[in-house]
């Protein structure tokens, strides 16, 4: 085989590698970014961007609609055209990936390795990849930034070609009539809903009550009970059988009502979850400490494995799913890898998740498991009665912030709530600056937004606070004010 020898190798040229390989050349390093697939990014060809542009069609179908109450006319009559919508999501989906090919075209093409790469034995100093068994390179470091693919379970593979993941739906040609959903996490939410403003009849079963990441009960009720009626949907469903009769899914499951019934649909959405795509990286041989799900074990706030000169970046890592984080752990692991064995390590953001559902969810800073819930004051505030969210007629959800009860310090939030991606950006600076609920209240609040929830729960939060102080002891000259 041919050997190259280079600086810094980067596997994947998704959002993180292509992160990395952009701060390791620019740190001066020989770089090659080394990809068997196609360029464009999961963002931009199967994720965030295609998932919102078929979002946007059918929430514009679903407000339309939602006019006969103010007196609008004629809306009863618009459907949607399923080929039409597809057809537009999918031009729409490629300028987004032609804008970012236009980078990856531009690498010289000696820094870009087409080819699937898996570790062979090497020493710490002299990482060994080999490409498709034809050339072989040696790298003083490497990024690992491989991606995720579409995890579905084995009992699922009955429904054949009916089944459809997140990488398929978009191509295709037109909507089905039925779809079954299954998994309640931010993909299946999304399309499923999606699917249901423009005309299908869609069934969504959950796993285990778990919804979109929440853990906080009465936000995740609040979601499930908006999300209901607009179609079937169970978060702990009881799945009896699943079956292809006569070419057709067919499922029978428990209801909600203790009933058993049997559906028959045209297609079958397996939204479950995505898993690290390093199987193919033989990891066995980088000479790095596994978990026991095969994903290195890294430092996050250097994307370092272990003390070795592999550094890991992206939806592969296991941790934070999201483009944003993907792209600063990218370049986080690109920066290290060309400064090994200077190896530098930051704070991380505050972990910032949007599901871009009606309503929205919302999950920012500390995990809501993970708080001692008696030194934890939860401010509430609920979107019924919300001004400007019933002017938008959107008045449905919940949300809560969490504060520390000595300190009023914020901690994080969960919730599901209209303009969730706005309240969710305020919340996480809130929380990145290290403000406590008086010094945010201090902040300006418009009127009328619908940020004066975020306000409600604020003032909550904050009268919790002072009554928790005032049970507990008094307050001492020069405390810090809640």
């Amino acid at each position: 085989m041919k050997t190259t020898r280079v600086d810094v190798a980067v596997i994947g040229a998704g959002t993180a590698g292509m992160a990395a390989f952009r701060a390791a050349r620019s740190a001066g390093r020989h770089t090659v970014l080394i990809e068997a697939g196609e360029f464009g990014t999961t963002c931009a060809r199967v994720g965030c961007m295609p998932s919102k542009l078929l979002i946007a069609a059918a929430n514009g179908l679903h407000e339309a609609r939602a006019l006969a109450p103010r007196g609008i006319e004629g809306t009863h009559a618009l459907e949607a055209n399923g080929a039409q919508v597809l057809d537009y999501v999918r031009r729409e989906r490629d300028y987004f990936v032609a804008s970012v090919l236009e980078e990856t075209d531009a690498f010289a093409p000696e820094s870009v390795v087409r080819g699937r790469a898996r570790f062979e034995p090497g020493t710490p100093a002299h990482h060994v990849l080999a490409i498709d068994d034809e050339r072989r390179i040696e790298a003083r470091s490497v990024v690992i930034a491989s991606g995720a693919v579409p995890a579905v379970p084995d009992a699922f593979r009955v429904f054949g070609e009916r089944l459809i993941t997140s990488d398929d739906i978009f191509e295709l040609k037109t909507l089905p009539k039925r779809a079954a959903v299954f998994g309640a996490g931010p993909i299946g939410l999304e399309l499923g809903q999606a699917f249901a403003r423009l005309g299908v009849k869609v069934f969504m079963f959950g796993q285990g009550g778990r919804i979109a990441g929440l853990s906080d009960t009465p936000v995740r009720d609040a979601l499930v009970a908006a999300l209901a009626g607009e179609f079937h949907f169970d978060p702990d469903a009881k799945i009896l059988d699943m079956s292809l009769r006569d070419g057709t899914p067919t499922i029978r499951f428990t209801s909600r009502d203790g009933r058993e019934r049997t559906e028959q649909f045209d297609t079958v959405l397996v939204a479950t979850g995505r898993a690290p795509a390093l199987k193919p990286l033989q990891l066995a041989n980088a000479g790095i400490a596994l978990n026991d799900k095969g994903v290195p074990r890294f430092d996050e706030t250097s994307m370092q494995c272990g003390d070795s000169s592999i550094f890991i970046a992206g939806d592969c890592d296991g941790t934070r799913p999201w483009l944003s984080d993907a792209a600063d752990e990218g370049k986080l692991a690109g920066d290290n890898a060309a400064r090994f064995p200077d190896v530098q390590h930051v704070k991380r953001k505050v972990p910032l998740s949007l599901v871009f559902c009606e309503p929205q969810v919302l999950i920012a800073g500390a995990s809501y498991d993970d708080l001692d819930k008696q030194m934890t004051v939860t401010g509430s505030a609920s979107f019924e009665t919300q001004g400007r969210s019933r002017v938008m007629r959107q008045n449905r959800g919940l949300l809560h912030v969490y504060a520390d009860a000595k300190t009023g310090r914020l901690r994080g939030t969960q919730a599901c709530a209209p303009a969730a991606e706005h309240l969710g950006h305020l919340i996480a600076w809130a929380l990145q600056l290290e403000l406590t609920v008086d010094e945010t209240l201090r902040l300006p609040f418009y009127h009328p937004v619908v940020e004066e929830g975020l306000r409600t729960a604020l003032k909550d939060a904050n009268r919790k606070c002072y009554e928790e102080r005032a049970e507990t002891a008094p307050a001492l000259p020069g405390a810090a004010g809640c």
